[in-house]
């Protein structure tokens, strides 16, 4: 495991005490560092949420851990870090010497891109992140190529005609996702309709399930989620009223097995760890670092519901081969005066 700085136990002083959160931190040390001081391999990741909640952070935290185990490198991690302390907990771990500080959501940009040149020595990955620098790498895993063929499969068995996206917060990546979603669907069914909803956060179930039912409430009978520790609550929320669901990040299909259709998994440990691995071998660059469904051992479809008919599985299958083969690409374009991406067919 890593050491974890935790969020709970954090003491906040005055800045004229010049002491910093985690420093401050009554620290629960889960395993003893592998290396001390400046030496060895050091690699921290920050957290919105929580590491149990079998979705997005979890994914992080379990990145950090197999970089540790490759590269045998000392890591550590902080949870919970609410937006206004996102600066500080990356300063923290800047100053403590890590080579590699991991910022686990896109809404930490604006603190990466704050922090980043004051610590040239330190490169920072910012997961899902819409940044470059010299000294920053954003990873990104396609989303609408997966969200796509989910797309195709939610369209293959609404009763109503109308399919929901709900996300924690609405940004470039969650954009992303809704319009491979939207361009999925319409491709089986054009006149289809597709109502998006942004809760506002992440991690709480309350308001998960209440954006749930009332998306079900206006008839649609098939949501796509996003959400990291309140996706438990949509899922079974959807089981319960008898709705179908899409998992994310992890397969999620043993969470409510009668509603989950099946789950764009992001392994992004995998991807973590990849990056990691180069930045070790001084070879990360700053750049984005867009990785999609030609890595079939990061992005992938999980596994199928029982509710999902053997042809329509074989569909998204078929048209995953296609966009691995580059028979079906998503181009930049515009579309109601919007920069997006648009679906192009190559020409038999």
């Amino acid at each position: 495991m890593a050491v974890n700085f935790s969020r709970r136990k954090f003491i906040y002083g005055s800045a004229g005490l010049g002491t910093s959160l985690l420093v401050k931190a009554c620290s629960n040390q889960t395993t003893t560092p592998t290396a001390a001081g400046g030496e060895g391999f050091k690699i921290a990741i920050a957290l919105p949420g929580v590491i149990t909640d079998k979705a997005w952070n979890q994914s992080g935290y379990e990145g950090v851990n197999l970089a540790k185990q490759k590269l045998s490198a000392e890591t550590a991690y902080v949870e919970q870090v609410a937006q206004a302390d996102q600066t500080e907990a990356l300063t923290d771990f800047a100053r403590k010497g890590y080579n590699v500080v991991i910022a686990h959501g896109g809404q930490f940009d604006a603190a990466v891109e704050q922090v980043a040149n004051q610590f040239p020595n330190t490169f920072f990955i910012a997961v899902n992140g819409s940044i470059k620098g010299e000294n920053i790498a954003a990873l990104r895993i396609d989303h609408l190529q997966a969200s796509y063929l989910c797309g195709i499969i939610g369209a293959s068995v609404t009763k109503s005609n109308k399919l929901a996206y709900i996300a924690g917060q609405e940004f470039e990546a969650t954009q992303q996702e809704l319009r491979g979603f939207e361009l999925g669907a319409k491709s089986v069914k054009p006149d289809i309709k597709i109502t998006s909803t942004f809760t506002g956060d992440w991690n709480d179930a309350a308001k998960g399930k209440e954006a749930t039912l009332a998306l079900i409430s206006s008839g649609a009978d098939v949501i796509y989620q996003w959400l990291d520790n309140a996706s438990s609550a949509v899922l079974q929320t959807a089981s319960d009223k008898g709705v179908y669901a899409f998992g994310n990040t992890k397969d999620q299909l043993d969470i409510a097995p009668n509603a989950v259709l099946t789950s764009a998994v992001k392994r992004l440990d995998i991807a973590i760890a990849y990056l990691a691995e180069l930045a070790k071998q001084k070879q990360l660059k700053g750049q984005i670092y867009t990785l999609g469904l030609e890595r079939p051992d990061i992005l992938f479809l999980g596994k199928f519901g029982t509710k999902v008919p053997e042809q329509v599985k074989q569909k998204a299958l078929n048209t995953k081969q296609e966009i691995v083969g580059k028979k079906i690409t998503f181009e930049n374009c515009k579309d109601g005066g919007k920069d997006t991406r648009c679906v192009k067919k190559a020409t038999v």
